[in-house]
């Protein structure tokens, strides 16, 4: 390795380095101070050099961020080399561009998806991509949709993931992170190997005071381990595919609708429950649906003789789903019944829900957690937000809810 980048990425990322060109995708997960930034950075502005037919992209998910990081990250990479005569820096695009053959560094924000299609270069094609905290983005499948747009029409690309991981064990960024592919390779730092002289006495003094403060703020936000916040409100779910011989057992099918309003989403589970256990396996999830569209699309997941329980607020749209063919009722709600429900489904043995058919269950159930108050405490009430799917599940297993919640109170009588 050349003298001059010994001083520029830490030790624990030299292996990484050597090993640049036999991966495709790098997750690089860290704590405050572990360097990732710089270093993938570094990667990128010597790639570039290297490859005349490399280009790059860096995303940030909000596109507001992306000048105070990655692009004054990639510039303070190429400062560092020594190589600001060979590059145009252009802040207002913004854009970086390697003089000598016009290579092009390129910025986005995910918030503007639908642009990131028409992402063009002049030269090459887009080798390098960099998602700058990465747990910022909704899910595997936009990213993936991203780099259907991105990774054209060349041979080799190096795709970086950096992030500090969420405390929340079942965020879809730990989740994927344990899953294992040929061309990944995951790699985990912190500010311990890094340099004392780089991050200067007062960033370890600092870090010194959380740890005697608070063990596992200080674990999470320095060391990055996933160590939970607390406020996980699902701690028994289990996502993974369910196979064929499990669902052909599947004998009593339950099925919930949750309305959209507004911007809010149609959302049609089917599940299965059976000795405390609850199976969610399918779903329809989609804004703008027509009620004609609903309706058909529920129709062809082939579940149209199981009575469906939607959300009582839409008289209208049920009698349209009736008109339709299918067999709905209302809920019948009733006080408390959204704290009760979620009891009910927290006291289960086990949620497992399909990922691949679910993806959006099992987003919202693993990202469910009690909101804070200003005095950083948790506070008592769920949070009404993102929970479309735990309601079309609350709606759905209604019967099943009530029968627990009679029997519960036939006992406290008994009690008494």
């Amino acid at each position: 390795m050349p003298r001059k980048l010994d001083t520029l990425i830490a030790p624990s990322f030299y292996g990484v380095h050597k090993n640049i060109d036999n991966y495709t995708h790098f997750w690089l997960c860290g704590g405050r101070g572990s360097t990732k930034s710089s270093f993938v950075s570094i990667e990128i502005i010597l790639g570039m050099m290297k490859n005349p037919d490399a280009n790059a992209v860096a995303l940030r998910k909000v596109g507001a961020y992306l000048k105070d990081s990655v692009f004054a990250q990639l510039q303070w990479a190429i400062e560092k080399l020594g190589v600001e005569h060979m590059w145009e820096i252009k802040p207002s695009v913004p854009e970086i561009v390697y003089t000598k053959t016009g290579q092009k560094i390129l910025f986005r924000g995910a918030d503007k998806a639908h642009k990131l299609k028409s992402t063009k270069v002049t030269r090459g094609y887009v080798r390098y991509i960099w998602y700058e905290e990465l747990d910022e983005f909704h899910g595997m499948k936009e990213i993936r949709t991203i780099n259907q747009s991105l990774m054209r029409g060349g041979e080799k690309f190096t795709v970086f993931y950096s992030y500090n991981p969420p405390q929340n064990r079942q965020n879809w960024v730990n989740r994927e992170a344990l899953k294992e592919r040929d061309d990944l390779l995951l790699h985990k730092s912190t500010y311990l190997d890094v340099p004392h002289e780089w991050l200067g006495e007062q960033f370890f003094l600092e870090a010194e005071y959380l740890k005697k403060l608070h063990i596992n703020q200080y674990n999470h936000e320095y060391l990055g381990e996933v160590t939970g916040t607390g406020g996980e409100i699902f701690d028994n779910l289990e996502i993974r595919a369910l196979t064929g011989d499990e669902e052909s057992c599947f004998d009593s099918i339950k099925c919930g609708i949750d309305f959209g309003f507004a911007a809010d989403p149609f959302v049609y589970v089917v599940c299965y429950f059976h000795n405390n256990r609850l199976f969610i396996f399918e779903e329809i999830y989609a804004k703008g649906l027509s009620n004609y569209a609903a309706a058909e699309k529920i129709l062809q997941k082939g579940y149209e003789n199981e009575m469906i329980i939607c959300d009582s607020a839409e008289p209208k749209s049920i009698n349209d789903l009736r008109q339709f063919g299918l067999r709905v009722r209302g809920a019948r709600k009733g006080k408390d019944s959204i704290e009760y429900g979620i009891k009910f489904l927290q006291g289960l043995e086990k949620i497992v829900i399909d990922p691949i058919k679910c993806p959006n269950a099992a987003r919202e159930f693993s990202e469910y957690e009690l909101e804070r108050g200003t005095d950083g405490e948790f506070r008592s009430t769920y949070p009404d937000k993102n929970n479309h799917t735990i309601d079309a599940i609350r709606y759905a297993l209604e019967d099943e809810i009530s029968k627990r919640k009679a029997r519960v109170i036939n006992r406290r009588d008994l009690d008494l």
